[in-house]
């Protein structure tokens, strides 16, 4: 069974900067991590590869600059067989869209794979949609927020998911994009062996040509989105605390409320 896992390394929560000119995240020189929710989604990779056996491999696939090579390698540090790292200028500023365009390419430059994994959001966008985005490109089944893997053969994947209210079985044809969230697992943390096979394994890198990619598809040029201003929100003065018996305060409500209302309706 072939299985990629997607991550991404992202800034430090303590250590966010952004580029003036651009509008986007600054990642060269800025210390990163990878995103929380992806070390979930390797340790799932591992577990397939693990409960499937044979000849079952796991790929990290992750998109940046060279300086991304450092997840992959903590990945392969996991038990993670190799890595392979989308780096070039032209995925440079990439939305999610643009992002799961040149994902779903390198996949399928891969030879395509039986299960792709996700963690379910990354910490600096917060978006979900990465995981989604590459099954559309990819035109496969996907199930979001897994909390546990149920059953896999293969050519189907069972799979329960979270909800607000309540969890959901689904069971879906291979192949498949899942997206995992932190109750699925708990990370094994990386062995004496995994470290030494990290330090020595050769990353692949790839470049949009050599995953076929259309330049017109990849970075901002690709991106249907884009962060026209970043700004700090003015502080908000202080409140109002209405002190006094439930009927007192609601009518003093609604007497603060109703000028604002009517001016809005006017």
């Amino acid at each position: 069974m072939k299985i990629v896992v997607c991550i991404k390394q992202v800034p430090d929560t303590t250590d966010v900067k952004i580029n003036p000119e651009t509008n986007t995240l600054v990642r060269e020189g800025v210390v990163s991590i990878v995103n929380p929710f992806d070390m979930y989604a390797i340790e799932e990779a591992i577990r397939i590869k693990e409960m499937v056996g044979g000849d079952s491999t796991v790929t990290a696939l992750t998109m940046g600059p060279p300086q991304a090579e450092a997840v992959l390698r903590e990945a392969i540090a996991m038990g993670v067989d190799k890595g392979v790292l989308l780096c070039d200028r032209a995925f440079a500023g990439a939305d999610t869209w643009a992002t799961s365009y040149a994902l779903a390419q390198a996949v399928k430059t891969l030879g395509g794979a039986d299960v792709i994994l996700f963690g379910k959001q990354a910490s600096d966008g917060d978006t979900a949609q990465v995981g989604p985005g590459v099954a559309t490109h990819l035109d496969t089944p996907q199930i979001t927020y897994v909390r546990k893997l149920v059953a896999i053969d293969a050519s189907t994947i069972t799979a329960q998911r979270m909800l607000e209210e309540g969890n959901e079985t689904i069971r879906a044809s291979l192949p498949c994009v899942i997206t995992v969230v932190k109750e699925i697992n708990e990370p094994r943390l990386p062995s004496l062996k995994g470290k030494m096979n990290s330090k020595k394994a050769q990353i692949t890198v790839w470049k949009a040509s050599d995953i076929g990619a259309d330049p017109q598809k990849c970075g901002l040029n690709g991106s249907p989105t884009k962060v026209i201003r970043i700004f700090t929100p003015a502080a908000r003065s202080d409140g109002e605390i209405l002190v006094g018996e439930p009927e007192e305060t609601t009518a003093k409500l609604v007497d603060k409320l109703m000028p604002i209302i009517v001016g809005a309706s006017n």
